[in-house]
């Protein structure tokens, strides 16, 4: 699998302060034990200066590392341009959100140190789309996510340089409107965005997911496994961030009060045994959503 959203994995959490070398290293390890051929590591929103020293020191360990190397192939930046607004905002800190800029996204960038690949955003968070535009000059793609943006907002993203949406059906609110809703905007859209799934039966459940696939296309498509520290272990209590999180028994990672999903804990073994359980989808159809669109999708 070449996986887009990885927040962390086996114990080691990329959104921590202090990550050292050898929870980088034990990460890597055990994603190339399960099956990933590469990865974005994930940073979701913070205070800017807790995200760029997360960056910079990710950057730094990768470098000193030859597998980190081989399985990092780069950065993703999940916020803080997203929607603050409850349920679009999702289990990102509501406090940390902000509009997004240039200056702010330049200086994600350089503490990226040329490995931003991915930014998630929200549309209508971005004023004149203009972060859009210098992202995506800058050869990052750009990808809309924990967002409410009107259908003509989003399309005219597009316009823009915004070429996909972060895990469709997900930082939503369980409550909107039956039609014109976030999800509908996502996949009226196919021809100009790749639209990702988590394919772990919670965050989408597996017969939904079917019906999206069936209206997006497995062309326009792609897995990811949004993990967390959390994944592999089994259950417990375990952070994301600073944020506490709670795995039960069924391996859904839930806030302490169980309001609301943070990150998966599904892994690419853990996929293939739902798609041969629940979905149903050829092995052709499955390296297109897992291996080949990641790829195509980042210009790799």
């Amino acid at each position: 699998m070449f996986d887009l959203q990885v927040n962390g994995y086996a114990g080691t959490d990329f959104n921590r302060d202090g990550l050292t070398a050898e929870a980088l290293h034990h990460a890597c390890v055990c994603l190339r034990e399960d099956g990933a051929s590469g990865i974005l590591a994930t940073i979701i929103t913070d205070d800017l200066p807790a995200m760029e020293s997360r960056l910079s020191t990710l950057a730094r360990l990768r470098e000193a590392d030859p597998l980190a190397q081989e399985i990092i192939a780069g950065f993703h930046i999940e916020g803080p341009f997203i929607n603050p607004e409850k349920g679009y905002v999702g289990a990102h800190p509501p406090h940390a959100v902000k509009p997004a800029t240039v200056e702010h996204a330049k200086r994600l960038l350089d503490a990226s140190q040329g490995l931003a690949k991915l930014v998630t955003l929200a549309p209508e968070n971005d004023a004149g789309f203009a972060t859009t535009a210098y992202l995506s000059e800058n050869g990052v793609c750009v990808s809309a996510g924990h967002c409410n943006p009107s259908l003509e907002v989003l399309r005219e993203s597009t316009n823009h340089g915004l070429k996909m949406f972060t895990h469709v059906g997900n930082g939503c609110p369980m409550l909107m409107h039956r039609h014109d809703n976030i999800v509908q905007r996502a996949l009226s859209l196919r021809d100009r965005l790749w639209l990702c799934f988590i394919p772990d039966g919670v965050h989408i459940e597996f017969f939904a997911l079917q019906n999206h696939l069936r209206a997006a296309g497995v062309e326009h498509s792609i897995f990811v496994t949004d993990a967390i520290s959390a994944s592999r272990l089994g259950p417990g209590k375990f952070t994301l961030a600073g944020w506490d999180i709670v795995i039960g028994e069924d391996l859904v990672a839930r806030s302490p009060d169980g309001s609301h999903f943070v990150g998966s804990t599904v892994t690419w073994p853990r996929i293939q045994e739902n798609n041969a359980k629940h979905l149903g989808l050829s092995q052709e159809d499955l390296h297109t959503l897992s291996v080949a669109n990641p790829r195509k999708a980042l210009g790799l």
